[in-house]
């Protein structure tokens, strides 16, 4: 065996290596997340929302909402149960020159999606109307109606009006494993909650691509 096929060989090895270690390190049984997932209208129903809150800027008019919930991935994440209904939430909010009203939508769950000791507030959901300055974000919206809110290091929105007082966007280990597009998207900072990135697991299968074309091309030049 040449160096060049001895080298092509190893390196097929490694990029197995690193395709078991992606796999292993994804949390096994995951039933899925326990996260506030961010919503934002759209003809009178609630879409999950394509960018995190302290990046979208709804505007006059508008109404985002905020669930908190177990949910496999976004696909599977329950929608706030309150309808997005700026004219009745902001009817007695008037425009100030300046400023955008947004209708805020927070729904805190149910008892089944609450972090072991936790309870969800009793006056779940809650509606609320935010008057901002006029380019202002939905992170400013709910910061303006449901404080305190709770951060982690990454940005990612863990609490809201204190709820839940612990934890951020955990995989919660009971039941099937989930499938490849099982990290949810969470508001805010978009972070996954656990296992590797799709980004990482195509990167992987890249490299272990790139190692059976060596072992190829060594074995047609021997």
């Amino acid at each position: 065996m040449t160096r060049r096929r001895k080298a092509a060989g190893a390196f097929a090895v490694s990029a197995a290596g690193v395709l078991f270690a992606l796999g292993a390190a994804a949390p096994a049984h995951a039933a899925g997340y326990r996260y506030w997932s961010f919503w934002e209208s759209d003809a009178g129903k609630w879409t999950y929302a394509t960018q995190g809150p302290a990046t979208a800027r709804p505007a006059d008019g508008d109404a985002i909402g905020f669930r908190f919930a177990l949910s496999e991935d976004s696909a599977d994440a329950t929608r706030p149960t309150a309808a997005p209904d700026f004219a009745a939430v902001c009817a007695d909010v008037e425009k100030a020159p300046g400023t955008k009203r947004i209708a805020v939508v927070v729904d805190y769950g149910t008892a089944k999606d609450a972090p072991a000791g936790e309870a969800p507030p009793k006056d779940s959901p809650t509606t609320a109307c935010a008057r901002v300055d006029a380019n202002g974000t939905a992170a400013d919206a709910l910061a303006a109606v449901a404080e305190p809110l709770r951060y982690d290091s990454s940005a990612m929105l863990c609490g809201i009006a204190g709820y839940p007082a612990r934890g951020c966007g955990e995989a919660v280990a009971d039941g099937p494993a989930p499938t490849a597009s099982a990290a949810p998207k969470p508001a805010a900072g978009d972070q996954d909650g656990g296992g590797p990135s799709a980004g990482l697991l195509v990167g992987g299968g890249a490299v272990l691509a790139l190692g059976a074309a060596a072992v190829w091309k060594s074995r047609r030049r021997a």
